[in-house]
C-alpha cells in the first residue's frame, strides 16, 4: 500500500515503515519474535536484510521506490507489495532486493498504476487492520507469525503456520473481511522442508 506515514490504529505490532527511519529496532524485534516460529537470529537477519533493501531504494533516483514499495521479510523471503507508477520501477525494486546478501526469494506482488488513489489507500489500511484484529481474536491462530499487506483490496499473507488447518482459517478470515477482493497466500507450514536451511539460525 502507499506510504503516507499515517498510522490509523495501534493494532499493528510492526509497521512497514516509510523509509529507513521507520524500521523497528533490533531490540524490539527480539521482544516481538519471542513467541514466533522464527528464531531470534533469523528475525534479526530479516531486519538487517529489510534495512539494506530500503537503504538501496533510498539511494536510487526513482523516488517511487522508497515511497510506494512495501518490504516485508520472513526467513530471507522478501515480499514486495505496493502501487508503483511504472513497470520499470517494479523491475528495479526486484533487482535491488536480489542484490542484498541473505535474500533467498523475492515475491513480486507490486501493482502498476498511473495515479495514486487516497480512498483506495485508506480502504486498504482499514482492511489490513480488520484482518489483523480478527486474527488476534481467533483461537488456535498464532497471529504474531503473520504479515498482512493489502493493495487495491487484495490481501497478501506471509508467515509461518502451525498446520494446514490454520492456513485455511487465516485465509478464510481474510477473504470474508469487508471490501476484500482476493487473498494471496505466501504462508509456509512450520515443518515445510524449505525452511530446513534456516531453522538453525
Amino acid at each position: 500500500m502507499r506510504k503516507y506515514c499515517i498510522f490509523i490504529l495501534p493494532l499493528m505490532f510492526i509497521t512497514s515503515g516509510c523509509g529507513p527511519g521507520a524500521v523497528i529496532s533490533a531490540g524490539s524485534t527480539v521482544g516481538v519474535v519471542a513467541a514466533q516460529e522464527r528464531t531470534v537470529g533469523r528475525a534479526v537477519d530479516d531486519l538487517t536484510i529489510k534495512t539494506a533493501i530500503i537503504s538501496r531504494y533510498a539511494q536510487k533516483d526513482v523516488n517511487d521506490l522508497l515511497v510506494n514499495v512495501d518490504v516485508e521479510l520472513s526467513e530471507g523471503r522478501v515480499l514486495l507489495t505496493g502501487d508503483v507508477n511504472k513497470q520499470e520501477t517494479a523491475i528495479e525494486a526486484v533487482k535491488l532486493a536480489w542484490q542484498v546478501e541473505g535474500v533467498k526469494e523475492v515475491l513480486n506482488e507490486l501493482k502498476i498504476n498511473d495515479k495514486g488513489d487516497w480512498q483506495k489507500w485508506v480502504t486498504d489500511v482499514w482492511i489490513t487492520q480488520q484482518v489483523r484484529a480478527r486474527l488476534l481474536l481467533e483461537k488456535n491462530v498464532r497471529s504474531i507469525n503473520y504479515t498482512i499487506e493489502t493493495v487495491h483490496g487484495t490481501v497478501y499473507l506471509m508467515g509461518i503456520a502451525q498446520s494446514q488447518e490454520e492456513i485455511n482459517k487465516v485465509t478464510y478470515i481474510a477473504s470474508t473481511t469487508r471490501y476484500v477482493k482476493e487473498v494471496v497466500s505466501h504462508v509456509r507450514l512450520k515443518d515445510d522442508p524449505r525452511r530446513d536451511a534456516v531453522k538453525g539460525l
